[in-house]
């Protein structure tokens, strides 16, 4: 009997476990952005007070200084995300703005119980990526654009190259 007991509590005690819900899986991946030197493409080139923001936002999303890759997110509960990308932002004469609008479609899918779900975006074709100037006409300083993949599934390679 004393031995039926002492099962029993551990039958009781131990089918409450569960395994650890921790997510080390990836989530929803951020658009990878690398800028290139347009006079010598092959080579990367950091951006100066690289300020991003995002549309219909006041505040800025980041300042990027020095670095020649970013990474911005796409909009989860829309298919595009427009953003304002004034590079040299601190200068009150040298800065110039230029807009990134990505359009795109949005597919959820279920990576684990500890992470739920993730979003993955296929950038559309033709018009995934479309660079305008500010609505205050300064130029554009994007020379060129190069889109690497239309499909951002993972935050582990480059998805656009820009080239200024």
């Amino acid at each position: 009997m004393k031995k039926i007991v002492i099962l029993l509590i551990l039958v009781l005690t131990f089918s409450g476990c569960e395994k650890d819900d921790i997510c080390v899986d990836e989530t929803t991946p951020q658009l990878v952005i690398e800028f290139y030197d347009i006079s010598n493409p092959a080579v990367l080139k950091n951006v100066v007070n690289l300020k991003v923001t995002a549309e219909g936002m006041s505040a800025a999303l980041n300042t990027f200084n020095g670095v020649s890759k970013i990474s911005l997110p796409l909009q989860t509960n829309e298919d595009s995300t427009k953003y304002h990308l004034v590079l040299n932002s601190n200068s009150s004469t040298a800065s110039n703005e230029d807009v990134l609008a990505f359009n795109y479609t949005r597919e959820n899918i279920y990576v684990s119980r500890a992470c739920g779900y993730k979003t993955v975006f296929e950038l559309n074709n033709p018009n995934g990526l479309v660079l305008t100037d500010a609505v205050t006409s300064d130029g554009i300083w994007i020379q060129d654009t190069n889109l690497q993949t239309n499909s951002i599934v993972t935050e582990n390679e480059v998805h656009i190259k820009i080239y200024f």
